[in-house]
């Protein structure tokens, strides 16, 4: 009898332990989905349009890329740090000038502010990871590395968005190790040619400034909707947008950028860039 006892609480307690695990599986949050989505995404990529085949065109013969070849008269505006409580207008400004853009999102951020990711998905725009937690990447374990770019592709990836194909380091941190896992999930590392140290809150006359002194064909404008205060940069944009169009610049994304004016072949990857 004490035996059948045994058995059938034995029984009762896996059943348990399969249902938790059931249930833990949703409840675990976007960490077990994220890992479960990076693994999966190790999977060569299928581009869905001209400009994805123009992203893996690339990727084909640069792990990186951080201007065009100068060829049109195209620049791109690139947005770290967000999504973020200054992001609806980052987004206003970009809607009034029919401009479509790049962000750089960070996975956790999507848990408060996913809703400015969904609308900059309707809108048009491109979304690239910036990692999870915005660490600086040449410091931390090959596992640890992976992990932090996994989570942000399942994160967008369950906000109904298509899986990233770009990446942008945080303070321009890299290492060899960062490159091998890039190469591994098909992410081609965007970085820039003009800082504009937005995130700095330098004054709006300065980010204008910073942004139109570096119009040249090809160019990667950095710029931040997230990360602190951004009201700076919401109030410049305007001015920044006219500014390049007066100067008969087309403004595009990244990936449009590359379609139409990839870079060189042979380009130094360099060590580090200095940027938020």
């Amino acid at each position: 009898m004490l035996v059948v006892v045994v058995l059938i609480a034995l029984v009762a307690t896996a059943l348990s332990s399969s249902s938790g695990r059931r249930a833990g599986s949703s409840s675990a949050g976007h960490v077990a989905d994220a890992r479960g989505h990076g693994l999966r995404a190790t999977s060569p990529i299928i581009p869905e349009n001209k400009e994805d085949e123009a992203v893996a065109a690339v990727l084909a013969y640069t792990p990186f890329v951080k201007q065009g070849a100068g060829r049109a008269r195209e620049v791109a505006l690139t947005f770290d740090d967000g999504p973020g409580p200054y992001t609806p207008g980052v987004l206003s400004v970009l809607e009034r000038f029919r401009v479509h853009a790049t962000f750089f999102t960070i996975g956790r951020m999507e848990r408060y502010f996913g809703a400015s990711t969904s609308r900059e998905l309707a809108d048009g725009d491109v979304i690239g990871d910036h990692t999870e937690n915005h660490p600086a990447l040449a410091q931390l374990s090959a596992r640890d590395q992976r992990e932090e770019l996994f989570e942000p592709i399942a994160r967008v990836e369950l906000l109904g968005g298509k899986r990233p194909l770009l990446f942008r380091p945080p303070y321009g941190s890299f290492n060899a190790t960062t490159m091998r896992e890039l190469k591994a999930l098909h992410l081609l590392m965007v970085l820039w040619s003009v800082d504009t140290t937005d995130y700095r809150q330098p004054g709006v006359s300065v980010i204008v400034q910073r942004a139109l002194a570096g119009a040249k064909p090809g160019a990667i404008i950095l710029l931040h909707d997230a990360g602190g205060g951004r009201a700076q940069t919401i109030a410049a944009l305007p001015a920044v947008i006219r500014g390049f169009r007066a100067r008969g610049y087309r403004l595009v994304t990244v990936p449009q950028l590359l379609k139409d004016d990839p870079p060189p072949a042979g380009e130094p990857l360099p060590s580090s860039l200095a940027g938020d």
